[in-house]
């Protein structure tokens, strides 16, 4: 299940057997960015700016489930 979300061009996937910290990736074109799901910072990548709002904006009011789901997929790395 890696694709958690979509929403405006936008796909938030959260990967199994994936690695610390707890991130999502977020998909828009071209583009890849990995954002901490506690601190809702940017790991790696780079999105547009606009996209880049959207996605930190949709993961301050989701970071709870976001983090569950991460460690559900993730189990190892609790």
């Amino acid at each position: 299940m890696p694709t958690i979300d979509r929403f405006d061009g936008i796909k938030v996937n959260i990967y199994n057997g994936d690695h610390r910290p707890p991130h999502i990736h977020v998909l828009y074109n071209e583009f890849e960015a990995l954002l901490t799901i506690e601190s809702i910072e940017v790991y790696a990548g780079e999105l547009p700016t606009k996209q880049l709002k959207k996605a930190m904006d949709w993961l301050a009011g989701n970071s709870d489930w976001a983090l569950e789901v991460f460690y559900e997929l993730n189990e190892n790395l609790r």
